[in-house]
């Protein structure tokens, strides 16, 4: 059974996704989740971030929307299927997540590149960080690491998804490549890919996690179809809504996470 340690809201903050608004989080900081009670908060629009559960809180700001796709339903565009099939070459393995220097540096080298082209903030990891972040024990804890075998010196790591299994959910956590792969469009095949994973393994939905139209990093949620969106923020005890989108929606395939 889950053991909470901490709960809190945040004070409003400005948002690293829309700086012109004021954001918060709902944090719950617990130990000993199981991947049942793991699911019973994801399906109410939570994520998970090391021992870090949390959903926005926001007062008077509702762009943040919970995005999920039918595994069943889904269809990959022609963009999609493209991205899929440039990165067919790349060998992948399914896994625990771990920290390393390898990861590590390809965790830095993307994040440069994201700091120089979208003027992201720094985010220097440390190992311990990685680990808090990215590799930290939970049962539902998966990594999909793809590897270039024929890359010259070796094999090479050249992207890796952080991502969550439940019985019925496989979340895709975080993303990140080889900024000398964007031509590829990992991020993109990434997402076809982990829909393909969940089919394999029965799982009906994956979540991609926070659609926010007017971001440019996670716009391109949307153009993931079909989706459905989670109605408001339901309660712990309370029966989540998740719906299709009332109208279509335009949104640019992208490798970013």
């Amino acid at each position: 059974m889950a053991l909470l340690l901490a709960h809190e809201v945040e004070a409003p903050r400005q948002c690293s996704y829309l700086p012109e608004r004021q954001a918060s989080l709902e944090n719950l900081v617990m130990q000993e989740v199981s991947p049942e009670e793991y699911e019973h908060l994801l399906v109410r629009g939570w994520r998970r971030f090391g021992p870090l559960y949390f959903r926005p809180a926001c007062a008077s700001c509702g762009e943040c929307v919970s995005l999920r796709l039918p595994v069943e339903s889904f269809r990959p565009n022609r963009s999609q299927r493209r991205a899929r099939a440039a990165c067919a070459h790349l060998r992948v393995e399914v896994g625990v997540p771990r920290v390393d220097d390898e990861r590590l540096a390809l965790y830095r080298a993307w994040h440069a590149e994201r700091e120089s082209s979208r003027e992201w903030d720094p985010s220097p990891l440390t190992p311990r960080e990685y680990s808090l972040q990215f590799s930290f024990p939970h049962p539902s804890a998966r990594e999909v690491a793809y590897y270039d075998d024929g890359a010259e010196g070796g094999p090479r790591l050249v992207a890796l998804g952080i991502c969550d299994e439940t019985p019925r959910a496989w979340s895709a956590v975080y993303f990140f490549y080889d900024p000398a792969c964007a031509a590829l469009s990992p991020g993109t095949a990434n997402v076809v890919f982990q829909v393909e994973l969940a089919r394999a393994r029965g799982i009906p939905h994956v979540y991609l996690g926070y659609r926010v139209q007017a971001c440019a990093s996670l716009r391109y949620k949307g153009g993931f179809r079909p989706h459905e969106l989670l109605v408001g923020r339901p309660a712990l005890n309370a029966l989540p809504a998740w719906e299709p989108p009332a109208a279509p929606e335009t949104a640019e395939p992208s490798g970013t996470p």
